[in-house]
């Protein structure tokens, strides 16, 4: 099986699984006074540094479940704290967030979402006529999962302030390949996307912000985020964020040229969608007139590669970020994401992005 669909998840790194190892025979818990529990928290902290050295600067780390919780918990706390009823969002956000706050609607709020332009990326303008006296959370994640576009996150941050409204980001795309920028009240990010473990991902909250706790029944983390936290898991999480980081330029540079390469195997017959120059290069997303892409999914099924968000692959709906751009019905549903990072091969992409032209010309042929 060849990978290429990194945005959904990414391999283990073997550094990630020396450092989880330990922690499978180590069984304590790090919230107790023993001798094990304070050597498995110990483990922790230093693993909360490691996630937080990714971070903008200052702050808290908080450990989660992943981004979903995160981002959860950061758009209800937001909403909970004022009497403002007004939440922003761009229109191409992730399930985690439109989804939250459309249940946030539900209960009262009022909700707005940002176009974007036909390149994937918003206005500041736009978010400018979004944003008035009545908003109390902006949400713009820093990297598109299914376009890998990049928003001016600061930027946005700036206008929601000047409104006096938080703002939230979802960075679990750019987290470790990128630095999160300075400006976002609440950041999440997850493990698995950044060749960590499942089921571990972070909130942080900017110093001097008061949240709310999202779940109750123990105090751990500084009686914000209660329940026993896996020490396995967090020094996965540390020992990827801390890789990520060390290799940030190697693997960027890596990044670009498997991206050349797969434009040269692919041929001249493919359209990028969204921008292709503020974009995060380990995202291909791409179209090509008459494709039936669900077809060539199930023709490749030796290549894992996606149609959209992993999310909400089983939905059989076109991808509201595709719809987004201006796209058809039929433009959307021709449309593959390629996604590729630290761990594929030249050699193994070329081959995959051979082997699907050709299964698109067969089907062009057949047509």
């Amino acid at each position: 099986m060849i990978h290429l669909d990194y945005q959904a998840t990414t391999p283990l790194a073997p550094e990630v699984r020396a450092a989880m190892e330990p922690w499978f025979d180590k069984f304590a818990n790090p919230h107790s006074a023993s001798r094990w529990g304070r050597e498995a928290a110990a483990a922790i902290e230093m693993a909360r540094e490691q996630v937080a050295a990714c971070m903008p600067s200052g702050g808290q780390t908080i450990f989660t479940s992943g981004a979903t919780e995160a981002l959860n918990w950061a758009l209800q706390s937001s909403m909970a704290r004022t009497e403002r009823r007004g939440m922003v969002a761009i229109v191409t956000e992730h399930a985690a967030v439109r989804d939250t706050l459309e249940c946030l609607e539900s209960r009262g709020a009022d909700l707005f979402h940002i176009p974007v332009g036909a390149d994937g990326l918003v206005d500041l303008d736009a978010v400018r006529s979004a944003v008035n006296r009545d908003t109390a959370v902006v949400a713009a994640m820093l990297v598109n999962n299914e376009i890998g576009v990049i928003q001016p996150v600061s930027e946005i941050a700036a206008i929601a302030h000047e409104a006096g409204a938080l703002m939230v980001c979802d960075a679990v795309q750019g987290f470790g390949r990128m630095p999160v920028p300075e400006g976002p009240d609440l950041v999440a990010a997850c493990a698995h996307k950044l060749h960590g473990p499942k089921m571990i991902g972070a909130l942080w909250i900017r110093s001097g912000l008061k949240i709310e706790p999202f779940i109750h029944g123990g105090g751990q983390q500084s009686n914000l985020r209660s329940g026993t936290l896996s020490p396995m898991l967090c020094a996965g999480f540390g020992a990827a964020a801390k890789l990520a980081a060390e290799r940030q330029d190697e693997d960027a540079k890596h990044v670009q040229r498997l991206w050349h390469a797969a434009f040269q195997a692919l041929g001249p017959d493919w359209i990028i969608n969204g921008s292709a120059e503020q974009r995060y290069r380990g995202n291909l997303n791409i179209r090509r007139e008459g494709l039936d892409a669900a077809r060539l999914l199930s023709d490749l099924r030796d290549i894992a590669f996606s149609l959209g968000s992993a999310c909400a692959s089983g939905s059989g709906r076109p991808s509201h970020v595709l719809r987004a751009l201006g796209l058809s019905d039929r433009e959307a549903r021709s449309s593959v994401r390629l996604g590729f990072g630290r761990y594929t091969t030249e050699e193994e992409l070329v081959d995959a992005c051979t082997r699907i032209r050709m299964a698109a010309d067969a089907q062009r042929i057949a047509a």
